[in-house]
C-alpha cells in the first residue's frame, strides 16, 4: 500500500550514518557511500537470504573499516553509510534506473520490486538524504572557515565480475577533474607489486555516480574516489596495511 506515512527505520534502529573525528583538522573529509549493510527490520532482507545479505551486492565490503583507520591516522573527518545499497544506494541519484535496484548482477532483488511512490520516497529521505546532508553540512561548514577541503570517495570492488578476474589491486576513479587523481596514481604506481588502475575497475560519471560529481566537481574541490579490491581488506591485517599505506600517500597529493 502507498501509504504516505510510511516510516522505514524504527526508533531503535541504526542511524542512516556515522562520523568519526567531528573536530578533525586534516583537510580530507573521507566518506564511504557504501560501508554498511544493514536492511531496515521493515524491509525484510528484501526477501533474500542472509548470505546474500552479506555479499558485496549488498556493501563494500572492508571499505568502512578503512576509511576509519585513515581517518585516524590522519586525523580526518569519516563519513560513513550505515544501510545497505540494496535498499537504496547512496552513489545513484534517487530516481535512476540504479538507485533502487529490482536486480543486481544476477541477483533478483523481491523487496525493491513494485515499489510506491511513499515506499521509494521513505528511503531517499531517511537513508539517502541524511548521508548526503551531512557531507554538504561539513564541506560547507569548511567552506565558511575558509579551510581547506580534499574529499576523499572510499569504495571496494570484487576480485572477479562475471567470471572475468580484475587483474588491478587498487583502481582511481575520477571524471572532469584528474587533479588528485593523477597524483595519487603516479604514487601508487611507484609502490613495488601494485596493479594500479587508471579509471579501472570502474569510472566516474554523471550517470554512474552521485558523490564525486555532486560534492566534488560542482564544488571545484580536490576529490578522487579510491576503489581496493575486496580481497585484499576482508580482514584486519589487509584493512590496516591499505589505511597505512594510504594515508602514507595521499598527504603527497596535495603538496
Amino acid at each position: 500500500m502507498d501509504d504516505p506515512a510510511y516510516c522505514l527505520i524504527a526508533a531503535d534502529e541504526p542511524p542512516p550514518l556515522t562520523v568519526t573525528n567531528r573536530d578533525a583538522r586534516s583537510p580530507f573529509v573521507v566518506v564511504t557511500d557504501h560501508a554498511g549493510k544493514y536492511l531496515p527490520r521493515r524491509l525484510q532482507m528484501l526477501g533474500l537470504t542472509r548470505a546474500e545479505c552479506e555479499r558485496h551486492i549488498a556493501w563494500d565490503i572492508g571499505a568502512g573499516a578503512v576509511s576509519t583507520l585513515i581517518g585516524a591516522a590522519l586525523d580526518a573527518v569519516v563519513i560513513r553509510q550505515n544501510y545497505s545499497r540494496l535498499a537504496i544506494d547512496c552513489n545513484r541519484r534517487p530516481g535512476s534506473e540504479t538507485s533502487i535496484v529490482e536486480l543486481s548482477e544476477l541477483t533478483i532483488v523481491p523487496g525493491n520490486i513494485g515499489l510506491g511512490e511513499a515506499q521509494v520516497e521513505s528511503r531517499v529521505q531517511e537513508i539517502f538524504r541524511p548521508y548526503h546532508d551531512r557531507i554538504a553540512n561539513e564541506l560547507n561548514r569548511r567552506l565558511q572557515a575558509a579551510r581547506p577541503a580534499a574529499l576523499i570517495a572510499m569504495h571496494s570492488f570484487t576480485p572477479v565480475f562475471n567470471a572475468v578476474a580484475r587483474p588491478w589491486h587498487v583502481g582511481v576513479l575520477y571524471n572532469r577533474d584528474p587533479r588528485l587523481a593523477t597524483k595519487l596514481i603516479g604514487l601508487l604506481r611507484r609502490e613495488p607489486g601494485l596493479v594500479v588502475g587508471d579509471n579501472e575497475p570502474y569510472s566516474v560519471s554523471d550517470a554512474s555516480d552521485y558523490t564525486i560529481p555532486v560534492h566534488g566537481e560542482q564544488r571545484d574541490l580536490l576529490h578522487v574516489a579510491i576503489e581496493i579490491r575486496q580481497d585484499l581488506i576482508a580482514d584486519e591485517a589487509g584493512q590496516r596495511r591499505w589505511a597505512d599505506l594510504l594515508a602514507r600517500l595521499l598527504p603527497q597529493t596535495c603538496q
